[in-house]
């Protein structure tokens, strides 16, 4: 495989650049390259913040046909959610920073590596909290290596959902607090927002209120509690021993799930 490979058994070396993908105009013959197996971040969906980059890694096995050598071939995993796996490559896709080619026989390899996500760049619209599709660029190369004889996109491969990462926070007050009388409990749930590059506020978001006693290890949920149109939860619950107070909720179909750090209140 291309890029600085040797066709070895660490032919991409994981400390590779990001590798630019240049789509070519159209798809082209078939290359006679096949992928199976291909996973995408062991099957989870990817979440995603604002600023922090992201490499989630993929695995696959490529063969490809005799007569060429393993730097000569290209298979480059990338995800897409436009019509066609050809204008997915070329607008807006997600692609490839580093492969690692470990090949056992002169026509096929196990491959792994990792895709790069880098938010404020890569995720420009709310819209792109979705289903991508996984599909993989291939190419055969003349013995040159200047040239490509062949070049397609293979599709296939199922998808992987990408979406917003979510937050939670939470204050219990007073502290400390008399038995019996009321705990005010309150918080913020808040999404990335990949158009203002911020966290904004997660609007009627069901969250669940959970309480752990002081000397235990386990949570309760002990209500269910609508955020405001902005995100805020707030909600009040009656003193009855020390222990630890949290927000919590699941992920959605665009949005992960958030769970704050517990906010202890001793009860007196």
């Amino acid at each position: 495989m291309r890029t600085g490979r040797t066709g070895t058994a660490a032919a991409l070396a994981g400390a590779l650049a990001f590798v630019a993908f240049t789509a070519p105009a159209a798809e082209a013959a078939d290359t006679g390259i096949t992928v199976t197996d291909l996973v995408v971040n062991n099957g989870k969906p990817i979440v995603v913040g604002i600023s922090e980059e992201k490499s989630p890694d993929f695995s696959f096995r490529v063969t490809w046909p005799s007569g060429y050598t393993p730097e000569r071939v290209d298979a480059f995993p990338y995800l897409y959610h436009g019509t066609t796996a050809a204008a997915g490559a070329e607008d807006g896709g997600i692609y490839m920073s580093s492969v690692t080619l470990y090949d056992d026989s002169p026509t096929s390899a196990d491959c792994e590596g990792e895709l790069y996500i880098n938010p404020p760049y890569t995720l420009d619209s709310n819209s792109d909290a979705t289903t991508w599709k996984i599909a993989v660029a291939a190419r055969l190369w003349d013995k040159t290596d200047t040239k490509i004889v062949a070049e397609e996109y293979l599709t296939g491969f199922g998808s992987v959902a990408v979406k917003r990462a979510a937050r939670v926070t939470v204050n219990a007050s007073p502290e400390p607090v008399t038995k019996g009388k009321a705990i005010t409990v309150t918080g913020r749930a808040t999404r990335a927002d990949w158009v203002k590059d911020a966290y904004t506020g997660f609007g009627d978001k069901l969250a669940k209120l959970q309480f752990r006693k002081a000397g235990t290890s386990t949570y309760t949920t002990v209500k269910y509690v609508r955020a405001n149109s902005t995100g805020y939860l707030n909600t009040t619950v009656t003193a009855s021993a020390d222990g630890y107070w949290r927000w919590s909720f699941g992920e959605t179909e665009t949005t992960g799930g958030a769970t704050a750090a517990g906010d202890y209140v001793d009860v007196r």
